[in-house]
């Protein structure tokens, strides 16, 4: 995996958008990934290592009919942070768990910086019913695997539904 992460590395600075200082590495490998156009799976990336994997349909409640997810070789949005999480850290620190597993892994933050997790749902003290994870890039914008039909992305925050909380690893 090391390996990996290193020619990930030399290539992902040449895709970053101009006039960024040099931005931490998660948000770096972020846009390399998306580079590559990765199709959103249903349960993708939960596979025994970190990547890109054929996702599953149970629990599956997307628009597309009949669910593709078995099919598609692709990241969910726990996948996605998953995989950009491991590449950065060289190994793997979030787990194969779903967004509501990773919150647990992390900490709250008011003041985020680019490269923490953006988290939607409900976190409260004793309960956690999260529902969408991004990588935050600054200002309004995550890096993050949408929905089904779509590929990795960024989008606004605000366009997002049930905002939770910025969290660092």
């Amino acid at each position: 995996m090391a390996v990996a992460a290193s020619l990930l590395l030399l290539t992902a600075t040449a895709s970053m958008p101009q006039g960024l200082s040099l931005p931490p590495l998660t948000v770096r490998i972020a846009y390399e990934i998306e580079q590559r156009g990765i199709p959103y799976s249903w349960g993708g990336g939960h596979g025994p290592t970190p990547g890109p994997s054929k996702g599953t349909c149970l629990g599956y409640r997307g628009a597309i009919k009949p669910c593709p997810a078995a099919r598609t070789r692709g990241l969910d949005c726990s996948g996605f942070t998953r995989w950009v999480y491991a590449l950065a850290y060289g190994r793997d620190v979030l787990g194969p768990g779903n967004t509501d597993a990773h919150v647990r892994k992390m900490r709250r933050v008011k003041q985020p910086r680019p490269g923490d997790l953006v988290f939607f749902g409900k976190i409260g003290k004793k309960r956690i019913k999260t529902h969408h994870v991004g990588i935050y890039l600054g200002g309004d914008r995550m890096m993050n695997a949408p929905e089904t039909g779509a590929v990795v992305r960024v989008d606004s925050i605000a366009a997002k539904k049930d905002f939770a909380g910025f969290y660092r690893y």
